[in-house]
């Protein structure tokens, strides 16, 4: 009875968390849009039809298509690599949670936990769930993490831009600390168990947890970690074919996300430079990685505004940051917030 109650408790917590984090990601969009409406677009905003044109709905359909089927198949794929199979249903539902939690929580960081918790839910080992959330954000990382110093450096649209040349070494600074930080979970990850430990410990001294969960905490965080480390192993020496995959459709993923902005650009009638445009999400989407916010709200608003309003109008920019932030996030937040409740409720059943 006490267990059923903790439970409860904590997804009470939970989702008063994820409430005010959700309110937190709203304020901030809107104040995002505002400063990109006052200081890049001239105040102006006006809609545009050809936005919701037959031909380009269609294009917009068949592209998030693409976007949510891939970044569903990434993570299949690194499954697959690490042994694991789970139905396409229960895939597709992981791909809106994710969308939804890691959108409302600082630097994305509850979307991970969110897909570990749901994956554990069907059978998956903490560890080795760990392992492949970890596993497909590395991926992604790589790719942008190693695209963004080219764009910075070739593209003339960075020219004179502050990104490019104030916070160049930051930026450095920045990529060398994200990369190295993946490199010890990685490869070595026996170097966590002790912080991990002392940090239990802690906990346990000031009495936020007992002493009996301090106990059966440290056996199964000894045992994930180990389970972890062994993981990434795994995944190297899996099928080469599996592998590949969830490389391909990490790369597919990205590139339709990044090539939203070039569509809605070009059905507005502009003479957009694809390349231009992919290279400017590029940047903006590294960005947003260290963005504190709650999905990088209002930081993407406001870099993206900053980095397109040499190429949009400025009744346009704001017309354009909210297609894209809707088509690439807004929609799918809703979707995962509808599937989170109902897996939520079947998982009180279950405990009730």
């Amino acid at each position: 009875m006490t267990d059923n109650t903790n439970i409860r408790s904590q997804q009470q917590t939970s989702a008063r968390r994820l409430t005010v984090f959700a309110l937190l990601f709203v304020v901030l969009t809107i104040a995002g849009l505002y400063a990109v409406y006052d200081q890049f677009a001239g105040r102006s905003i006006s809609f545009d039809r050809r936005l919701i044109a037959p031909q380009t709905l269609a294009a917009v359909f068949a592209l998030l298509l693409v976007y949510f089927i891939s970044d569903g198949l990434r993570l299949h794929y690194t499954l697959r690599a690490l042994g694991h199979r789970l139905p396409f249903l229960v895939m597709s539902r992981l791909v809106f949670i994710n969308l939804f939690v890691s959108n409302v929580t600082p630097m994305a960081t509850g979307g991970g936990f969110a897909q570990i918790w749901y994956l554990h839910r069907y059978g998956v080992p903490v560890g080795r769930a760990t392992a492949a959330t970890t596993i497909r954000t590395v991926l992604a990382v790589l790719f942008i993490f190693t695209l963004t110093p080219i764009f910075l450096l070739t593209l003339n649209a960075f020219d004179g831009q502050s990104v490019a040349s104030d916070l160049g070494f930051a930026l450095a600074i920045f990529i060398l600390l994200y990369l190295g930080f993946f490199i010890i979970l990685l490869f070595r990850t026996r170097w966590l168990i002790g912080p991990l430990s002392g940090l239990l410990s802690l906990l346990n001294r000031v009495h936020l947890i007992s002493d009996t969960h301090h106990q059966r905490w440290q056996f199964k965080a000894r045992r994930e970690m180990l389970r972890f480390s062994h993981s990434f192993s795994d995944y190297l020496r899996g099928r080469r074919l599996f592998v590949l995959l969830s490389v391909v459709f990490t790369a597919v993923f990205l590139l339709s996300l990044f090539s939203f902005p070039a569509l809605l650009i070009y059905s507005l009638g502009y003479d957009v430079d694809y390349l231009v445009s992919l290279g400017l999400l590029v940047v903006t989407t590294f960005i947003m990685y260290f963005a504190p916010t709650p999905g990088a709200s209002g930081v993407s608003e406001g870099v993206f505004g900053s980095f397109f309003s040499d190429i949009l109008s400025g009744n346009h920019l704001i017309l354009v940051i909210v297609s894209w932030r809707l088509i690439t996030i807004y929609l799918g937040m809703i979707i995962g917030l509808i599937v989170l409740q109902r897996e939520l409720m079947k998982s009180r059943r279950k405990s009730g």
